[in-house]
């Protein structure tokens, strides 16, 4: 289930339910397995997404201390330091200086005005160096936002703990946890344009540097439904997807969120991110205490772990984690059907998308939940979901075909009615796009289609 202690809008963060479901067939390969059907055109989408990643974009900022590199992944870096400042980690008490360097993005108008807003970001931070993503607005009424931090973010925790920050708010907008949201959407007031701000940071006196090949954000203003319409089955396709439970971590490092019970988020990544080839080392899992099976689960948790919010299921920490890996990025989106899922299954791109539902709703899955992640991996000849559910007892369970109306609806819908009949909110689409740095015309085709380049 949900962190209790979370705001309401923020219901999808985080753990299961810890249940046990009845699962499917044994462990898959890693090969992709190309399916056939006919395809339909998706429904518009409520969404703006819009990345900086060419090294025409990088020259396009305003750089203050930073560079545009260019080469085969361009990307922004500490140049010449504009200066050094203190800063006091909040979760360890510890205080250090600083070199940084600023890069701010032109003015995005977006085409869709927005209630909410969730940044993304892909780099390499060596140790010696972290970054900070902020988003400041102007909203449709003229008025303009704070600067606000949307993460404080380091692939490792040696320097400092990666964290988003509580309590920003104006009258207007608040930021929960990874999300920028319009506090009162009914009043019709959105943000009109944003701008992101990069800080990279590095120990001084070296000439250590984070560089960041992608940063963006996704706005959006899906409108409330307990219900959505239903899509026409377009594709049968099943990718070769490794399977890892969540469930046989129960108890394995408390400290990440209270172990594997609640490690839905990382376990999907880290099947999705060796799907696409991704590989830990010898060296990197060595920590991890050798009796424990699925090392890299523990690793994934660890290292996707948000120490403000206490929990793996900060989504754009997630989407960082899986860029970590040699020649991924990732994305944090909504998207409009099933449909947009089909399309990208068919150009061999799984889906790690985000629900709420009760036990009910979903048949066979065997639990309820306030907010769970999976992955789709393909759709069966009737359109049903294949689905790896790390909520499952094992491995070989994780495999499970859910009925295509149910998952839908559980989804894409923003409301809906909690175990106590109260009325909840939904995740309207949310979803993790791991994709290789480089695709494939098909894959291009398939990301562009669904909004993301």
């Amino acid at each position: 289930m949900s962190r209790a202690d979370q705001p309401s809008r923020r219901t999808l963060l985080a753990a299961t339910v810890a249940a046990a479901v009845v699962g499917g067939a044994g462990p898959a390969d890693a090969a992709p397995v190309t399916g056939t059907g006919r395809r339909g055109r998706a429904p518009a989408r409520p969404v703006d997404n819009r990345a900086w990643t060419s090294y025409t974009d990088w020259c396009g900022g305003t750089a203050r201390g930073t560079k545009a590199v260019a080469g085969a992944r361009p990307g922004v870096v500490i140049a010449t330091p504009t200066g050094t400042r203190d800063y006091t980690d909040p979760h360890t008490g510890t205080t250090a200086a600083w070199e940084y360097g600023t890069w701010t993005s032109p003015v995005h108008r977006l085409t869709v005005p927005a209630t909410e807003v969730i940044a993304s970001w892909n780099a390499h931070t060596p140790a010696g160096t972290w970054l900070q993503i902020e988003l400041n607005g102007t909203y449709s009424d003229g008025t303009a936002t704070p600067w606000y931090v949307m993460g404080r973010w380091a692939a490792g925790d040696g320097d400092i703990r990666r964290t988003s920050v509580d309590d920003q708010s104006d009258d207007k907008s608040s930021v929960w946890t990874d999300t920028f949201a319009i506090d009162d959407p009914a009043s019709g007031l959105r943000l009109a344009s944003y701008r992101l701000r990069l800080t990279l940071h590095r120990k001084p006196g070296t000439k250590l540097t984070p560089t960041v090949w992608r940063t963006g954000a996704m706005g959006s203003d899906v409108p409330d439904r307990f219900t959505v319409p239903a899509s026409t089955p377009g594709v049968t396709a099943e990718l070769g997807v490794p399977r890892y439970s969540q469930e046989i971590h129960k108890g394995q490092y408390p400290e990440y969120d209270n172990g594997g019970e609640a490690w839905c988020s990382p376990t999907s990544s880290q099947m999705i991110i060796e799907y696409w080839g991704g590989r830990l080392t010898e060296d990197q899992l060595a920590w991890v205490d050798p009796a424990f099976a699925d090392p890299q689960v523990c690793h994934a948790a660890r290292h996707t772990f948000d120490y403000q919010y206490s929990g793996c299921g900060n989504w754009p920490f997630n989407a960082a984690y899986a860029a970590t890996f040699k020649n991924l990025q990732g994305v944090v989106t909504r998207l409009g059907s099933l449909t947009d899922v089909e399309t990208l299954i068919a150009a061999g791109i799984p889906v790690i998308t985000s629900q709420s539902f009760l036990e009910k709703e979903l048949t066979g899955a065997g639990y309820g939940t306030a907010g769970h992640l999976m992955t789709v991996i393909g759709f069966t000849a009737a359109g049903d979901v294949i689905a790896n559910d790390p909520n499952s007892p094992s491995n070989a369970a994780v495999r499970r075909v859910y009925k295509r109306r149910e998952w839908e609806n559980i989804w894409l819908r923003t409301k809906r009615y909690n175990a106590s009949g109260a009325v909840a909110s939904g995740t309207g689409g949310v979803c993790y796009l791991y994709f290789p740095a480089a695709p494939t015309a098909r894959q291009r085709a398939a990301l562009t289609a669904v909004g993301v380049r």
